[in-house]
């Protein structure tokens, strides 16, 4: 972009590039002054009080983050207007559900059903109709056989990234379905579920005491100012704590 100044001592207009600096300045009227006045022009021994005192780090910096919260507000509105879409289609979508992304809701939306305080990663997948009835469809004794199934999510679910939902599943209430799982079977209320095909590990409760034995200690004032900072120096765990095994012994299932 560029602004048009006029410099105090010299008539004329001058221009430049607000980013990087003084980068070009012409007089219209005296472009023959000797060195010394060009170069104070220019800006190499001194810039104009109007040129700013940001250093190019630091507007390198507030554009990128300015570009960031463009980028953010672009992708919550996609989601938006997919999640419209979608509640157009016919889906049932509960008050206060939360969405990393828009998820794959299948062309049979009008068969799923959410709850209230759902939150959901990206990436989700849900079937409703079991497309393996092709391998025999066309056979006399299996021509109107068709198979579908309602996926319900009821309240205060968690579906992490990469889930895949098969016909006929209900998950819930309070429940976590952890990421890469593959849910073939309902899920009952207050359980943590992994794995290929789905099913619990541990109870919310034991998954609680779980995340808070694995927390480590950090300073909560830092984290809400500079979350990246505090992660960066903060010592993590990369198991279950031994402490956690002592007071949940069959927590866990192998």
């Amino acid at each position: 972009m560029i602004h048009y100044v006029r410099h105090p001592e010299i008539q004329g207009t001058f221009h430049y590039a607000d980013q990087s600096g003084i980068i070009d300045a012409v007089g219209r009227q005296q472009r023959q002054g000797n060195r010394g006045e060009n170069q104070a022009v220019l800006g190499l021994s001194q810039p104009p009080s109007r040129c700013g005192t940001q250093s190019s780090s630091e507007t390198v910096a507030s554009i990128s983050n300015v570009f960031v919260q463009v980028l953010h507000r672009l992708r919550r509105g996609r989601i938006r207007l997919g999640i419209w879409r979608f509640r157009r289609a016919g889906i049932a979508i509960g008050d206060d559900c939360q969405f990393a992304d828009i998820p794959g809701f299948g062309s049979h939306p009008y068969l799923i059903t959410l709850g209230r305080n759902v939150a959901m990663a990206a990436h989700v997948t849900f079937i409703t109709k079991d497309g393996g009835t092709h391998v025999f469809q066309h056979l006399e004794r299996y021509r109107k056989v068709i198979k579908y199934g309602r996926i319900n999510i009821l309240d205060n679910c968690v579906i992490g990234e990469r889930v895949i939902l098969l016909p006929g599943v209900t998950i819930g209430p309070d429940s976590v379905v952890a990421a890469g799982s593959v849910v073939a079977r309902s899920i009952p209320p207050g359980v943590l579920a992994a794995g290929n095909p789905a099913r619990p590990v541990m109870t919310v409760h034991q998954y609680a005491e779980w995340s808070l034995a694995a927390t480590p200690d950090y300073d909560e004032e830092e984290y809400a100012r500079n979350e990246k900072a505090s992660l960066m120096r903060m010592r993590m765990r990369g198991s279950v704590p031994k402490r956690f095994h002592r007071e949940y012994p069959n927590a866990t299932h192998d």
